[in-house]
């Protein structure tokens, strides 16, 4: 068989893959909720969901520091990686321990477009395409929710000491755009950026994203005292993870609203 990868990268099979490991937390749910979970074999620190993973299954690292004898230890048949979160060093020697499949997802579509190649590499088509009907229908129905909303300037927090904030070139962008959140932050090339108080307050409503960094509701109080701005803390899982998690993520966007 033969598949592709999101970065063109072409791959002959001669079955289908049968042990995965995994280094993207969410691509590693998406693969459960594909009927994969007796194929996953390894998985990062950070592949917290399904929660129950992470005592059945092999850590094998982070997103960009991984055990590469662990990794190997596990005779897997595909390694799947993210251009973002994994490094091209982690990438290139993940290669010579079994071919390494990269996803590039900057927009719902290039997501949609994921869990269809997915789909396709291990012979999970129809799942693949549940996920992908559900996200689209709850995609239509937030587009006609959100249509008589006003758009207010925004500030998306990933980060504290400094500050870092999503910026232009991202996933997260994206899906603030749909949001009719408009990213103050304008350098299209910068991707998540410092910025200080006084740039923060440039926005209508500041984020905080709940990872990476664990933001709380003590942080909230204290941004709205130093901005005297509205601080809104967010579920980060649903601006940033790309997989079947997208299925709820539009039912939560209209809390924010």
């Amino acid at each position: 068989m033969q598949c592709k990868d999101q970065l063109h990268t072409v791959f002959e099979f001669l079955e289908t893959p049968k042990r995965i490991v995994s280094l993207v937390p969410s691509q590693t749910e998406l693969l459960i909720d594909l009927g994969l979970r007796k194929q996953v074999v390894g998985i990062t620190k950070f592949c917290t969901h399904p929660t129950y993973l992470k005592g059945e299954l092999t850590i094998v690292g982070g997103t960009k520091t991984i055990h590469l004898d662990t990794i190997k230890a596990l005779q897997p048949d595909i390694i799947i990686c993210n251009k973002e979160e994994n490094t091209k060093e982690i990438v290139a020697s993940c290669a010579q321990i079994a071919p390494v499949w990269v996803s590039d997802v900057y927009t719902l579509e290039d997501a949609l477009e994921m869990i269809s190649l997915l789909g396709a590499l291990f012979k999970k088509e129809e799942k693949a395409f549940g996920i992908i009907t559900n996200i689209r229908n709850q995609y239509a129905l937030f587009t006609e929710f959100i249509a008589q909303k006003q758009i207010r300037k925004v500030a998306y927090l990933i980060w504290q000491k400094p500050f870092m904030v999503a910026g232009k070139h991202t996933f997260i962008n994206d899906l603030l755009q749909i949001n009719k959140f408009d990213n103050i932050l304008k350098d299209p090339t910068s991707r998540y950026p410092e910025m200080d108080i006084e740039d923060l307050k440039q926005a209508d409503l500041i984020l905080l994203s709940s990872e990476p960094f664990p933001f709380s509701k003590t942080h909230v109080k204290a941004l709205e005292q130093t901005t005297q701005k509205q601080v809104l803390l967010v579920d980060g899982a649903y601006f940033s993870w790309y997989g079947s998690r997208l299925q709820n993520a539009f039912r939560y966007f209209k809390t924010l609203h």
